[in-house]
């Protein structure tokens, strides 16, 4: 698993990989994990690298590692992720979520939203979003400007709300999504296969701090051959 400028360190996209993994059911509660060589094999990393993501799942309680016996999923009914927020999944469950930034920039909003939030004008973030390497969607994201006064693409790491944060000390405490049908963006870039114009599903998200004030306002349009949304109600 390559390291990408700007991307979450390995061990951490791992643990990431394996915590949607359980999420999705694809990993169940009390399921013994494959022998550490061979999932390393498989995951295209080191035995050390493994490791080190296998010990942050037993930091957060999603793993109990046996000595002599194995590694054994521990599920939760609300693994700790860094993308606990995002809502697609391919279809066959999980998926690493990453992220290519196409443009960044500072605009006044559309009209759309521009009523919300405390400023007329906002930092517009587009995306190109995968998951395990498949482009799944695109993404159009306003973070109220009055929470930073620039933005640049070097700054983004792959979960936004990680660089909210840690960069900005803004905590996102909750969200509403509406989904949709929409057409595909004109400025959609190639690797995106559904072509400009046509019908596809579509998530509108608008984000509260603790205060009560819309701190960003989200579109999302994500090919239905690819991912789906899941959210799942415990």
């Amino acid at each position: 698993m390559r390291q990408v400028r700007g991307s979450l360190p390995v061990y951490l996209q791992l643990t990431e990989t394996l915590v949607r993994d359980i999420a999705a059911g694809r990993l169940v509660d009390g399921e013994k994990l494959r022998p550490e060589r061979d999932m390393a094999v498989d995951m295209g990393t080191s035995i050390g690298t493994l490791r080190k993501a296998l010990a942050e799942l037993q930091v957060r309680g999603l793993l109990e590692r046996i000595q002599g016996s194995g590694n054994y999923i521990r599920a939760a009914s609300d693994p700790k992720s860094l993308y606990a927020m995002f809502r697609l999944e391919l279809i066959a469950g999980g998926g690493l979520p990453t992220a290519e930034v196409l443009d960044v920039g500072r605009f006044d909003k559309p009209d759309e939203i521009a009523g919300l939030g405390p400023s007329r004008a906002g930092h517009r973030i587009r995306r190109l979003r995968r998951l395990s390497g498949q482009v799944a969607a695109v993404e159009e994201i306003w973070l109220d400007a009055s929470f930073t006064p620039s933005i640049t693409a070097e700054d983004l790491s792959e979960s936004l709300y990680l660089f909210y944060r840690t960069r900005l000390g803004l905590f996102i405490e909750k969200a509403e999504d509406q989904i949709g049908l929409r057409t595909v963006p004109a400025w959609k870039p190639e690797g995106f296969e559904p072509a400009a114009g046509s019908p596809i599903c579509h998530i509108l998200r608008k984000s509260w701090t603790a205060e009560g004030v819309i701190a960003e306002v989200s579109h999302t349009w994500y090919d239905h051959r690819v991912a789906h949304y899941v959210s799942r109600i415990r």
